[in-house]
């Protein structure tokens, strides 16, 4: 068992950041990126800093301090100050509308909201319409700038001492909120103790990516989202790794710009940008020999682009599957055994069951529900009994996803239950349609949902296109008709410049459904 594990009753400031510099590597580089480096010793000092004038600020233990942060050094260390005072972390995606970021301030009841100046003016919209009225901690804000209930981050930050006691905490304190994504309905918060990090970074992070003193991890999804964050500013820490931080809207341009700077070890990534990688005019030139891995999550990686990226780049990509209900990854390809078009096989320490509506185990090679019992498994979701007891028990998460498994162990994802189509009487899976259109040479992404007309439901796939295409979508709904069954074609292919996203880089289901009707966007019908 690594340090962390067995330092696991310290509250997680100490045993991820902290425990740095108590052993002696406090010169280590902790986050670099374009704005500048940051050493333990000094991300540390930061960190205390701020818990100091969060405690002057009225922070208690358990309260939840929310924040809507661009990726920074004071994202980071505010995330360890507030777990060092014992208090409670949120996190909220930079681009929100006002109406959501009034939906979080009256949903966390946040003592405190971190902003900066790409939230600031709609958070304070926020503000002023709920019911909320937390005090706003603004990075960069002069005093001058400040209105009721703000403070300037800096002038508080800075004239609080470098040294802070960390309030004691054990595993099973409430220490982090994660929120689901919000595709197909309003986030919930998923309610984690510090258990489920310290268990996620054993398993996983230890367990299958071996992560080392000597890793530089870049992420591509921003810290607001907890793959990013934990694999960025967190794992790391446990072995005195480094994170790389960046406050840019990530672009291919960018990734390729940083790793030829930062030449980093493992890319966290995400199967969107690997497209737009693959796609640029420059990726054939660029060097990644640096990477020993890269991951990805968040979204179903296509067995044809896992080729691409194997046959463009040649770095082992671990695909696998994880939840905000579960903190992290819990099923995963593992370094010298992937198989393309798989999520893998379970994570150590995790237990992985497929079973049908009714809770029964399926034999091997049968679709259904995925469930997963390990120690990372959430409490609950905030002030939902009802969706509580029908995902948590005892360390179990029942989730809605839909997988298979075969003789050997290994996880293919077969979509989302709450996405299942019933046409013509027969449940059919949008994940399937969406794999087979993936295997056309001239789709890019496609995303297959539920629409009605004349009270009959039908699948009506949304496609985007490579520039060079010009199939249409009559050939695209042959091509499917090839190689499914009749009931699996889509009714409906519309071809789009691109699909809908949460914040999170999902693929929104909901706005897709939310569209207009086939003919009032454009592309064409079937």
């Amino acid at each position: 068992m690594s340090a962390v594990g067995e330092r696991s009753r310290l509250n997680l400031a100490t045993a991820f950041l902290d425990r740095n510099v108590a052993e002696g590597r406090g010169q280590r580089t902790a986050l670099t990126g374009p704005a500048g480096s940051c050493t333990y010793a000094e991300l540390a000092d930061l960190s205390n800093r701020i818990g100091n004038a969060l405690l002057e600020l009225g922070v208690r233990p358990q309260e939840r301090v929310l924040l809507a942060l661009t990726d920074s050094i004071e994202f980071v260390a505010t995330w360890y100050a507030v777990q060092k005072i014992g208090a409670v972390t949120a996190e909220v995606y930079t681009f929100l509308q006002p109406k959501d970021y009034a939906y979080y301030l009256d949903y966390t009841a946040a003592t405190v909201v971190v902003v900066d100046g790409v939230t600031l003016e709609r958070v304070r919209e926020a503000w002023l319409g709920s019911r909320a009225r937390p005090t706003l901690l603004i990075v960069g804000a002069r005093d001058a700038e400040l209105r009721d209930g703000e403070v300037a981050f800096d002038a508080v930050v800075s004239r609080q001492p470098a040294v802070l006691e960390a309030a004691p905490a054990t595993p099973g304190d409430i220490a982090i909120w994660k929120f689901t994504t919000g595709s197909t309905g309003k986030p919930k918060a998923c309610v984690h103790t510090a258990r489920s990090p310290l268990f996620s970074y054993e398993a996983y992070a230890r367990g299958v990516l071996d992560i080392r003193a000597g890793d530089v991890v870049l992420p591509v999804p921003k810290l607001f989202f907890g793959y990013a964050r934990d694999l960025a500013a967190m794992f790391p820490f446990g072995v005195g790794a480094t994170g790389v931080i960046f406050a840019e809207r990530t672009t291919p341009e960018l990734l390729f710009e940083l790793i030829a700077t930062h030449r980093p070890s493992i890319l966290v990534n995400v199967p969107t940008m690997m497209q737009a990688m693959l796609d640029h005019p420059s990726a054939a030139t660029q060097d990644l020999s640096c990477l020993r891995l890269c991951t990805s999550a968040g979204e179903a990686l296509p067995e044809p682009l896992h080729h691409r990226w194997d046959d463009a780049f040649g770095v082992e990509v671990l695909d696998g599957i994880g939840s905000s209900e579960a903190y992290h990854i819990y099923i995963s390809n593992r370094p010298g055994r992937v198989r393309p078009g798989s999520i893998g096989e379970v994570v150590p320490g995790y237990e992985g069951l497929v079973v049908d509506d009714d809770g029964r185990p399926l034999p091997d090679g049968e679709t259904g529900r995925l469930w997963i019992r390990g120690e990372s498994a959430a409490l609950m979701y905030w002030e939902d009994a009802e969706a509580s007891a029908g995902t948590f028990a005892d360390g179990l998460v029942m989730s809605g996803d839909l997988v298979e498994r075969d003789a050997t162990g290994f996880f293919a994802y077969r979509g989302r239950a709450d996405d299942l189509l019933k046409v013509g009487g027969i449940w059919v899976a949008p994940a399937e349609i969406e794999r087979c259109l993936a295997g056309h040479p001239g789709v890019v992404e496609c995303a297959v949902v539920a629409a009605e007309r004349d009270g009959l439901t039908f699948g009506l796939a949304w496609v985007v296109l490579s520039a060079s295409s010009a199939v249409t979508p009559e050939e695209l709904r042959a091509f499917v008709r090839e190689r499914l069954s009749p009931h699996k074609v889509p009714r409906e292919v519309r071809v789009v410049a691109g699909l809908p996203r949460t914040g999170s880089g999902k693929v929104d289901r909901s706005a897709l459904r939310g569209l207009a009707p086939a003919g009032e966007i454009g592309g064409g019908q079937g």
